[in-house]
């Protein structure tokens, strides 16, 4: 599925992080030719009318805070903003029916040593979306490449095509990486992943991409790697496809990576090629 060529790239705007969150959306939107939508939710019937009001005016003044960020980082790209009642996540998912990315925050969990609840907002939205869903983190990436994981699935080559629009639009170095369990099929993997590349770098003839077949345990690997990494992109499940909503790939990488990270799903093909 393809989003509509006016399709918004859809932000959650939360208490923690609305400005890092807004920052990122706004240069994921200008790198792609969007427009930013900016909602927060509230479930507004839990409270008596002197509270309510006081809220709303908290969440008028968090959406105005995230819309100066946005527009600081970058002044070209339409902004609108949204009070919308009932549960961040139910909004999220519902209006992702008809955006082209979902951007939302982590709410720290990058940096949470503790086990992280499978309700966690962030990881709810990017197993539900019917869209790529990019999870920001609350200290700015580096100025790395854009980091894929590839193992071979058709969904990690949907998830390689966004990875190289991305790197293209960022004018990024592409970091494409193979994980394998032993050292005896490294040859034969650095072959597949090499002939993938080629294959789907012909829309992309600009990028510039390395590619690196790496021993280990996928999660961990990929997560190593994001350390340098200004985007890691990812497919929800990758070659597990009866996992669930969520691979354990994109699980680790959600819960643990520094970087952003940004879950492909809900599509079949890479973002419009023009941008509009």
């Amino acid at each position: 599925m393809a989003a509509a060529s006016d399709a918004p790239v859809l932000v959650g705007v939360g208490p923690e992080d609305a400005l890092p969150v807004a920052r990122l959306a706004a240069r994921v939107a200008a790198a792609h030719g969007r427009g930013l939508h900016l909602l927060h939710a509230f479930n507004w019937a839990a409270f008596d009318a002197p509270a309510v009001s006081s809220s709303r005016a908290t969440a008028e003044q968090l959406l105005a805070e995230a819309t100066a960020a946005a527009n600081e980082n970058e002044p070209g790209v339409p902004v609108t903003a949204e009070i919308a009642e009932g549960s961040a996540v139910a909004n999220l998912v519902r209006r992702s029916e008809t955006a082209f990315l979902v951007v939302v925050g982590d709410g720290g969990m990058a940096h949470c040593d503790r086990c992280i609840p499978a309700d966690s907002p962030a990881v709810q939205v990017a197993a539900r979306a019917e869209c790529p869903v990019l999870v920001a983190r609350r200290e700015p990436p580096p100025s790395g490449p854009v980091l894929v994981g590839i193992d071979g699935s058709a969904s990690s080559e949907i998830a390689l095509d966004w990875a190289l629009t991305c790197a293209t639009r960022h004018e990024a170095r592409l970091l494409a990486v193979w994980v394998v369990d032993s050292d005896g099929i490294v040859e034969e993997a650095a072959e597949r992943l090499s002939e993938t590349v080629s294959r789907h770098r012909v829309d992309h003839p600009d990028a510039a991409v390395e590619c690196h077949v790496i021993q280990g345990e996928p999660g961990d690997v990929l997560v190593d790697q994001s350390r340098s990494a200004q985007l890691v992109v990812v497919a929800a499940r990758g070659e597990e496809p009866a996992r669930g909503m969520l691979g354990a790939v994109s699980q680790s990488l959600l819960y643990h990576a520094p970087s952003p990270v940004l879950v492909i799903r809900g599509v079949t093909g890479t973002p419009d090629p023009d941008g509009s």
